[in-house]
């Protein structure tokens, strides 16, 4: 499974730390990668963020380019999103993800999907 956490509120131009822990069988015999997603009240869930299995390589949904960065710690099977600047905008629940490949593109052929993490950011 999938668990995220590290959600909360936060003010305009402040900053959280998301974390999202893979435990299980699923995880242990292959090679993957993981990524955000985030969904806004009304909206669709939108792609935030993928890194590779390696971790040499990421990438960024526009929208949070130069302001987030992901990362993981493959020893710990754990992902994680650091937001800094954040803006009103960045609010939604925040899901993590896997996929077993890594795609320099706002997408990924995701596997499985952890709970959501609700972060709020107020103006």
């Amino acid at each position: 499974q999938l668990q995220a956490s590290g959600g909360g509120l936060v003010q305009a131009g402040g900053s959280l730390r998301l974390s999202c822990a893979a435990s299980g069988r699923a995880f242990s015999s292959y090679a993957y990668a993981m990524g955000w997603f985030r969904q806004a009240p009304g909206k669709e869930r939108e792609f935030v963020a993928v890194i590779s299995w390696s971790g040499s390589s990421m990438y960024y949904a526009d929208s949070v380019k130069g302001r987030f960065t992901i990362s993981r710690d493959n020893a710990k099977n754990t992902a994680y999103l650091q937001m800094n600047s954040l803006k009103p905008e960045d609010t939604a629940v925040y899901y993590c993800a896997t996929a077993r490949s890594f795609v320099a593109a706002p997408v990924m052929d995701v596997n499985f999907w952890g709970q959501g993490t609700q972060v709020t950011v107020s103006s």
